[in-house]
């Protein structure tokens, strides 16, 4: 596949970020446009990310500079002393080779059900394994930007939204233990509000998240998509249409 020549990309970056992100801080721009000329990364691709008016590289995003700069390998390895199988705590090592004589970099990951998302439960190893891997890199190439997998689960209070319930006094399936409402209600009704296709709706959603499926995303990425999506239906629902369109070839993203 031919290299996209980096003007084009710069010009392409700042087209899209004006549908995803119209209120984007000029900060933040800046950023966006000194990450883009200094790593080629695409806001297409799903190689950085906005949350919260700031960036975030993806573990995608990272891999492709790796790749482009012909890294010559990454290893991880368990740390067995750290971890603990019973509370689902598990530290990683990554070493990154950037060549043959260069130095190495080594960046450590860690993952427990206190600082990751409840959609990832039962997955903390591997979460552990891809923030290891993904220090490690950004070390290795100098990257100032923190990635989107290593944020862990929202801190902030929930949502003051009661739970439906069943006539057993039990918590609809619609609705969460703690009183917060699933991400897929909040989805459904941007949905049926803006009169948008599911089907596309989700292949979308998986895209942007950089996961196979919907439900495999985290929960701070679904969120920020919900966000986006709320905003580009609403302030121009017919750009939004035409990208949604673009996935009307692929094959339906199982939530």
């Amino acid at each position: 596949m031919p290299k996209t020549p980096k003007s084009t990309l710069v010009r392409q970056n700042l087209r899209l970020v004006k549908q995803l992100y119209p209120g984007l801080s000029k900060i933040a721009l800046s950023t966006l446009l000194d990450f883009t000329r200094s790593f080629r990364l695409s806001v297409s691709r799903r190689e950085i990310l906005c949350i919260d008016d700031k960036w975030y590289i993806t573990h995608t995003g990272l891999l492709q500079i790796a790749l482009r700069r012909r890294c010559h390998g990454i290893r991880t390895v368990l740390q067995e002393r750290q971890c603990d199988p019973n509370a689902n705590r598990w530290v990683f090592k990554a070493t990154v080779y950037k060549g043959s004589n260069s130095n190495v970099f080594v960046g450590y990951g860690d993952a427990d059900p206190s600082n990751t998302s409840p959609l990832v439960r039962g997955a903390e190893m591997r979460v552990a394994e891809t923030r290891a891997v993904n220090r490690a890199l950004r070390k290795a190439y100098g990257i100032g930007l923190c990635s989107v997998e290593e944020l862990g689960s929202f801190s902030g209070p929930p949502k003051s939204f009661a739970a439906p319930q069943h006539s057993n006094g039990h918590p609809s399936s619609n609705g969460s233990s703690n009183g917060q409402p699933r991400l897929r209600d909040q989805l459904c009704i941007l949905i049926r509000k803006y009169s948008l296709d599911p089907t596309l709706v989700k292949a979308y959603a998986a895209d942007f998240c950089g996961t196979a499926t919907l439900k495999e995303a985290t929960r701070d990425l679904v969120e920020s998509f919900i966000s986006e999506l709320a905003t580009a239906a609403k302030n121009d629902r017919d750009s939004l249409l035409c990208r949604l369109n673009s996935y009307g070839q692929s094959a339906e993203v199982k939530e």
